[in-house]
């Protein structure tokens, strides 16, 4: 262990694989949750094409949801502070047209 961390207990160190460090695109979002768990899918829409692609699942415990939130909007606050507003585009509450593979439903 480092000199540096010997004086800081509290300092972790996070490791960043080469093959995650690039990302993955990501236009949509969908959150999901339990009384135990938060489920957030990043999916990957392209004009044109029908389908979407989950890419990535992150579960997480409501109180590491509760701290994303804020630290997004903590991190917006600061983006908009210095590039300004970000345009809303409106389509929170527009449903989405879901089909997950499953049987059509009818209520």
């Amino acid at each position: 262990m480092s000199e540096q961390n010997q004086n800081n207990p509290n300092q972790i160190n996070i490791e960043l694989p080469e093959d995650v460090a690039s990302g993955t695109y990501s236009n949509l979002s969908i959150i999901t949750h339990s009384p135990s768990e938060f489920v957030v899918d990043f999916i990957q829409l392209m004009p044109g094409v029908p389908k979407g692609k989950v890419n990535s699942r992150v579960i997480m415990t409501p109180d590491n949801a509760k701290k994303l939130m804020k630290a997004l909007i903590d991190n917006v606050q600061k983006y908009e502070s210095t590039h300004g507003m970000i345009k809303d585009t409106g389509s929170m509450g527009t449903p989405l047209p879901m089909n997950f593979g499953g049987p059509n439903t009818e209520a």
